[in-house]
């Protein structure tokens, strides 16, 4: 089962009628849905004045309270590729899948907020999102910057940080659980443009499959999760969730 630019999409008929008969749904996507769309992955992102710099010396805590200009700057740096982006037809399908299935819940591990620009709502972010910020002290809120320097927190005077995770620390409590329980309540999972690799986002899979969920991953490149899916579907997230769309619309 393989898609690719040139080949026409061919969704298996046992996943359709799988499809046609389910409501409940979870669709966990990564960074592979976001290439698609320009958006160069963490590790892509160090070119130019980046090259030199290891992306896991710039995302943490401890680098912003060393330098926190250097990391604020690379901040903004990635934000600015992520603006000259646009959502894909991956991201697009699945705001037109949300609407066939108002009870999908969409997981990403991503942090370019390309599934809200698209027209997705309720995204559980496991990684924060790159476009807001947050106090590096008091963790609350702040406004959206594009300041040379990271702004001052108005409450506590600390200054604000991007409200993503960094490495060390821990994924959202309120992220974890709703994704917990939309994990426990599924008929389908579907894994797209994401390595299987990274805990605790890996285990959604594996507790989909101890529950005997349908399992669906969409991926350029096998997994880890491959040969344990119901259905590994090879290529780009922009050819066959569209496919996918189109079939289970017409039901």
């Amino acid at each position: 089962m393989t898609g690719s630019e040139q080949d026409p999409i061919e969704v298996p008929s046992t996943l359709v009628n799988t499809l046609v008969k389910t409501e409940q749904w979870v669709v966990m996507t990564g960074s592979g849905i976001s290439a698609e769309s320009g958006v160069p992955t963490f590790r892509d992102a160090q070119t130019g004045l980046w090259a030199q710099y290891d992306p896991q010396q710039l995302a943490t805590q401890e680098a912003f309270e060393n330098n926190p200009h250097v990391v604020w700057q690379w901040y903004q740096w990635r934000r600015e590729l992520i603006r000259n982006t646009s959502p894909n037809p991956a991201h697009r399908a699945l705001v037109d899948l949300q609407r066939l299935r108002p009870n999908l819940i969409l997981v990403t591990q991503n942090v370019d907020g390309l599934h809200q620009r698209a027209g997705s709502t309720n995204v559980i972010e496991f990684h924060g999102n790159i476009h807001r910020n947050k106090c590096s002290h008091c963790q609350k809120p702040g406004p959206e910057s594009e300041a040379a320097q990271p702004p001052n927190c108005a409450h506590c005077g600390e200054l604000l940080r991007p409200n993503v995770v960094w490495f060390g620390e821990s994924i959202p409590r309120v992220a974890l659980q709703a994704a917990a329980h939309a994990i426990e309540t599924c008929d389908v999972f579907f894994s797209v443009g994401t390595s299987s690799l990274v805990y605790p986002a890996a285990a959604m899979a594996e507790t989909a499959l101890t529950r005997q969920a349908i399992v669906v991953e969409i991926n350029l490149n096998p997994t880890p999760l491959s040969s344990r899916a119901d259905f590994a579907l090879q290529g780009l997230a922009g050819q066959w969730l569209p496919a996918i769309t189109d079939l289970v619309r017409a039901g």
